[in-house]
């Protein structure tokens, strides 16, 4: 809550007062002052930045207040600060539903994105100008609380957006987010916010240098520290970390017996206001309120030439409609609401020197070549590694050895080198030499003729064997769910694991005998592996890794055959007569099925008990669909993507693999990116939500 001048003067004098004269009162009186102290000096501390208790002092009240309800336990109550970190650990985070969806922001990058989506608001809103608030997009991890009669009952991370982990004791740690706030006062009953959980800059710094005291790995950047701190088990770890939260957001809320609606929650500004008021951290300093697209641009450009001198990692600025009545007229698509929108600040950028170039070997041979650079901070994250993807690359960049080269994050995730600057060179830099051998196998490297990465052709090179597995094994090809990236490498080297039949006749005796690998653990690797042999034949197709075969046409290879190794007997000409193959993916299915080794593969395959026959000889020819093309984006709530394909196919449409104008349909679920965008530009392709689908299949 917010103090009063006078009430502060009161509780810092009752505060020295127990510090220096414990006073002759019960016991119920005393734990009473002692938690009014302690509770304005945390809001002093953590939401005013203006700590008013030394921590010897702080330490001092907080130890006799444990003790005192240690002695009187019939006096401890949920929202004592000693209440914050509970006892024993957290054994799981079940899953809970929010109360109303968290959704995406649309993003925009310039000027003229803010003005076409001003155009856009003023449109369905009917006014020739519109009120907006604006607020910093603090770049951390979200999450949902749930306060019921003024007391903290939930809090949950975003998850996918309908639901998430429930990490309520893990949120209690979090000292910026109060225990009990008096929502009441303003005739709420319950409310669902919505804020994001970071790590201040110097805390971030101050906890790696801990780390690294301590002989433990550095965190990578704030945002992954917090985001990874909410599902720790051991809630005293978490309340080490210093996680803060900015609260930003309502929701949902309901009244008390139909109270009418004050003005603090009728915009939000308003509701900003009033949760700094309440003792919760809200951008209610940072924020402005303006009439007019114009005034935003000029703040978010403001605010972006002094994003650095704020104590927190922030990638933009978030823009909304400020009146609650206007948003509600507004609405929302199934991916975002159309009543605010992310501006996202430029990509960051770096000089670092380029060390050294490592030559890595992908499942099909493919040779990537990964700058290994001086480790230089780039917008929260430290980048020591970047992909230049082919040699064509290197090339073009006129990338040595030595170079000072320019590093940018695009979209402030992935990193890549602009380019080198070469007007700093001094004559010590050395050519990068693309190797002509493979650097595992050592076999000779072949480049396809109008490609441009070179390629190991030894399909038993050891760089591919792993790859492969790894590949067969996860989720969208046969999703043997116990046995990831790390098991494979890890079975591999210690030579549990030589090839993909080897995956069914795993020796579990031997890995039980592993650090880690319990009873329950072999049991759940062994009921996984188990499952994956009636997986349905697309899948294994897929997961065999064949090149340019991806989810969509290895269905349509399935399709076409009874029985896998029937596609050993296909000509191109056949191959190329199926929807959707052209010469690139019918000639890389004819060199699999021409590999002796493959061949072989399969039939250990097929002995081992996997399933090589389809279900379907034929694509259904008739149905409501029939004649239909059909394409998924983005998370969908009610269906898995897997299944909501089947009911395409069961009902004679197609599913293709990409927009163009031979896509009838695209639906969109949440989170929906390029392909959205590309789809909105064709006329012709008709965008559904996930529940219009439905209805239609109906």
């Amino acid at each position: 809550m917010m103090y009063t001048k006078e009430t502060e003067i009161k509780l810092a004098r009752l505060g020295k007062t127990l510090l220096s004269t414990p006073p002759k009162q019960p016991a119920a009186d005393t734990i009473d002052s002692l938690r009014q102290v302690i509770r304005h000096s945390d809001w002093r501390y953590y939401i005013q930045d203006d700590p008013i208790l030394s921590d010897a002092e702080y330490d001092k009240l907080f130890a006799w207040l444990k003790e005192l309800e240690k002695e009187n336990p019939e006096l401890v109550t949920p929202d004592s600060p000693t209440q914050r970190v509970a006892q024993g650990l957290t054994k799981v985070f079940p899953t809970v539903q929010h109360l109303v969806p968290m959704l995406s922001l649309e993003n925009s990058y310039n000027a003229d994105d803010l003005l076409d989506w001003d155009r856009k608001a003023r449109e369905v809103s009917g006014l020739p100008e519109i009120e907006y608030c604006i607020e910093p997009k603090f770049d951390g991890a979200s999450i949902s609380l749930i306060y019921e009669d003024d007391r903290l009952v939930r809090g949950a991370t975003r998850g996918d957006g309908v639901q998430g982990d429930e990490v309520t004791v893990n949120i209690r740690q979090i000292r910026s987010i109060p225990l009990t706030a008096g929502f009441s006062a303003y005739g709420v009953q319950q409310i669902e916010l919505r804020g994001e959980v970071l790590i201040n800059k110097n805390t971030f710094k101050k906890l790696n240098e801990q780390r690294t005291a301590e002989n433990l790995p550095p965190l990578a950047n704030p945002r992954n520290a917090a985001s990874g701190s909410l599902r720790i088990v051991d809630p005293n770890e978490v309340a080490k970390r210093g996680l803060e939260a900015f609260l930003y957001n309502m929701s949902y809320h309901t009244m008390i017996d139909d109270i009418p609606e004050p003005p603090a929650i009728q915009s939000h500004s308003a509701t900003l206001e009033m949760l700094s008021q309440l003792g919760f951290r809200s951008p209610a300093k940072e924020m402005k309120v303006v009439r007019g697209i114009q005034a935003v641009i000029d703040y978010c450009l403001e605010f972006e030439a002094r994003r650095d001198d704020l104590p927190y990692e922030i990638d933009g600025m978030v823009i909304k409609v400020n009146s609650y009545d206007l948003q509600d007229k507004m609405g929302m698509t199934t991916h975002h609401p159309r009543w605010a929108i992310a501006y996202k600040f430029k990509a960051r950028q770096g000089t670092s020197k380029l060390r050294a170039v490592e030559f890595q070997v992908g499942r099909t041979g493919s040779i990537t070549p990964v700058a290994k650079i001086d480790p230089v901070p780039i917008g929260g994250v430290t980048v020591g590694s970047i992909s230049l993807f082919n040699e064509d690359v290197i090339k073009e960049k006129d990338l040595k050895i030595g170079d000072t080269v320019l590093v940018e994050r695009a979209g402030d995730v992935i990193p890549y080198i602009v380019k080198s600057m070469a007007d700093l060179r001094d004559g010590s830099e050395k050519d990068i030499v693309f190797p002509k051998t493979c650097p595992v196998c050592s076999d000779p490297l072949f480049k396809p003729e109008g490609e441009s990465v070179w390629r190991c052709v030894n399909i038993n090179c050891e760089a591919q064997v792993v790859e492969r597995m790894i590949h067969f094994v996860s989720k969208d090809a046969m999703d043997i769910r116990s046995l990831g990236e790390s098991n494979v490498r890890k079975f591999y080297s210690l030579g549990l694991l030589q090839d993909v039949p080897g995956i069914y006749t795993l020796d579990f005796e031997a890995i039980g005998k592993l650090e880690g690998f319990g009873p329950k653990s072999i049991s759940n690797l062994q009921s996984a592996i188990e499952k994956s042999r009636t997986q349905p034949l697309h899948r294994l197709i897929f997961g065999l890794g064949i090149r340019y075969v991806g989810e969509t046409t290895a269905k349509t290879l399935a399709h076409a055959v009874q029985y896998l190794p029937d596609l050993a007997g296909f000509s191109e000409e056949q191959l190329l007569a199926l929807e959707d193959i052209g010469p690139k993916v019918a000639g890389s299915v004819k060199q699999f099925f021409s590999n002796a080794d493959n061949v072989e593969m399969l039939q250990r395959l097929e002995t081992l008990g996997l399933n090589l026959h389809s279900t379907k000889g034929a694509l259904s020819a008739e149905g409501t669909l029939s004649g239909q093309t059909f394409l998924f984006t983005g998370t969908l709530h009610k269906l898995k993507r897997s299944d909501a394909e089947a009911l395409v196919e069961e009902h004679g449409g197609k599913i293709v693999s990409g927009v163009s104008s031979k896509l009838n349909y695209l639906v969109v679920g949440e989170d929906a990116g390029s392909k959205l965008e590309k789809a909105k530009k064709i006329n012709t392709v008709k965008i559904l939500s996930e529940d219009e689908f439905i209805k239609m299949v109906e």
